[in-house]
């Protein structure tokens, strides 16, 4: 098993990027791609492309939606732990791309709203789980989350989540119970007011919070720590959470400073928001 795993969503992004107005119910011209993608599968792309050993467990398909993320995946060095499920396709998301990186997603969950805890394989060896929120958003796939994070603990794994969607957060001290006893919470600002700000902190041990083009902060019992976002190109917004985390808790996970913790995500993030699409490039990508 990999020092970390990653639990939740695998997709086939369909990036559409325009360049101005969109014509609704008429042809706008756009360049399309299509790209590995999901929440969960981001960061784990991530961690491995930091030189993370990492292993990504999720439910997908039967289809060619699920062979191509999983050699995107496998080329970026991530174990793709898969569990195959013949009666819902593979999770796809399509996005559309303004001129200025601000993305529009419209995502159908498929095969990810069908997770369950019998999906996790043995964790021996492993130090840390993280989950992405969708897993414990969604009522239909909530009571595996929670089994999962418990499995991981009782393995002795410290875990974190990314709550993923302020908007889908419906009960905050519900919410803020399911996390209870979570090391490390990367949410974005938006998330951390929703789930009740100064109240986060009576649930998990540590928030690293995002903030888009203000950068990051960290908040735990006794600081608060602020760190800018580095000045780069905006390409794609799409996935610089997701790499956020990744930065974040592979300098967490050696034990780095709060601070540090920070800059390592915020640098991560920077690389993921100057190039279309919400992964690392794989060799012989030219797509930015």
């Amino acid at each position: 098993m990999s020092s970390v795993v990653v639990v939740g969503d695998t997709a086939l992004d369909i990036v559409v990027r325009h360049d101005g107005h969109i014509a609704w119910g008429d042809d706008t011209l756009a360049k399309t791609s299509l790209r590995s993608g999901g929440a969960a599968a981001n960061a784990a792309a991530w961690l491995a492309h930091l030189g993370e050993s990492v292993t990504l467990v999720s439910r997908v398909g039967g289809d060619a939606a699920a062979a191509h993320a999983k050699a995107e995946l496998s080329a970026h060095g991530v174990h793709c732990a898969f569990t195959v499920d013949e009666s819902a396709a593979t999770g796809c998301v399509v996005l559309l791309v303004d001129a200025t990186g601000q993305r529009t997603m419209f995502p159908d969950r498929g095969a990810n709203a069908l997770l369950r805890s019998t999906d996790l394989p043995a964790l021996d060896g492993a130090k840390h789980l993280h989950l992405s929120g969708y897993v414990l958003l969604d009522s239909a796939t909530r009571r595996a989350g929670v089994d999962i994070l418990t499995a991981a603990r009782a393995a002795g794994l410290t875990t974190s989540v990314d709550p993923q969607s302020a908007s889908l957060i419906d009960d905050a001290d519900a919410f803020r119970e399911i996390l209870r006893g979570v090391d490390l919470l990367l949410p974005n600002h938006n998330e951390y007011i929703a789930l009740g700000e100064r109240h986060v902190l009576t649930a998990v041990g540590a928030a690293a919070v995002t903030r888009g083009a203000q950068g990051a902060y960290w908040v735990d019992s006794t600081q608060k720590v602020e760190e800018p976002a580095a000045a780069t190109e905006c390409v794609d917004t799409t996935g610089a959470g997701d790499a956020f985390n990744a930065g974040a808790l592979k300098a967490w996970l050696a034990g780095a400073r709060p601070r540090d913790v920070l800059r390592a995500g915020v640098a991560a993030s920077a690389l993921a928001v100057a190039r279309t699409g919400a992964q690392p490039a794989t060799p012989g990508d030219r797509n930015r």
